[in-house]
């Protein structure tokens, strides 16, 4: 340390981390004002702005004009090397989790998924719409769209109470329809006024853009999902391997 020194706003930025990750600062706290940070670490104002810049850009942190600085709390992060379903993974990482469903339904199929079910133009498909929540809080809206084709019982879902029961295992575990591999498309965007009221964010906010379509075998695409995600709540990880690594 004494030969590589340590940046003043490094060490104040790892202070302001270490109170946030054991629980000294709160999600939803508000956090000293500047000046007030100024006096405790006895550093310039600069050196602050930019510790909480580097908290901010971790999502640790939101700042707001005129209201202070609020700490934001940790994203949950999915792996997205294994097909799994948003309930297997709130359940692996001991998180609760519900769903309020704002549509259960049959719809016209549309036009942009005819050839990935493999259906004609005014077929009828499934339309699954919830917003998902984790620990009572809102982080994405879902619409699922599944393919009947695949398997007539997929219209049974239309009884049953989506807030409570996860699809994937309705699919597996109650069909018995295999999920072989999913291909999955991310991109940012922006959240329109209906999904904002749901998702507690400001109209036009940032935020990930997640499509799925899963398959069964045969190759048979059995569900599409777009699905939005909050960016200050949610993260995606994959792990990447050279195409090498497994060559002797």
């Amino acid at each position: 340390m004494e030969e590589y020194p340590v940046p003043l706003y490094y060490r104040v930025y790892r202070e302001l981390k270490r109170r946030i990750s054991e629980g000294e600062y709160k999600p939803g706290d508000r956090i000293p004002p500047e000046i007030e940070l100024v006096k405790s670490f006895g550093v310039s104002r600069l050196t602050i702005r930019r510790a909480l810049e580097e908290l901010k850009s971790e999502g640790l942190i939101s700042r707001h004009k005129g209201k202070g600085t609020f700490i934001v709390g940790k994203k949950e992060e999915e792996s997205m090397n294994v097909l799994k379903g948003f309930t297997d993974k709130a359940k692996e990482e001991g998180l609760s989790v519900r769903s309020h469903v704002l549509e259960n339904r049959l719809i016209e199929i549309p036009p942009e998924l005819c050839q990935v079910f493999g259906l004609e133009q005014g077929a009828m498909v499934v339309l699954l719409r919830r917003v998902r929540f984790l620990n009572d809080e809102p982080v994405a809206i879902e619409a699922a769209y599944l393919n009947p084709a695949v398997d007539v019982r997929i219209l049974s879902i239309l009884k049953k109470d989506m807030s409570k029961e996860s699809l994937y295992e309705f699919l597996r575990n109650e069909l018995k329809i295999p999920l072989i591999r999913a291909l999955e498309e991310l991109e940012l965007t922006h959240v329109s006024s209906s999904d904002a009221k749901h998702l507690g964010l400001q109209p036009g906010a940032c935020a990930l853009l997640r499509k799925r379509y899963t398959y069964t075998t045969n190759g048979k695409c059995v569900e599409f999902v777009r699905s939005i995600y909050r960016g200050d709540k949610y993260r995606f990880k994959m792990e990447l391997r050279s195409e090498g690594a497994f060559e002797r």
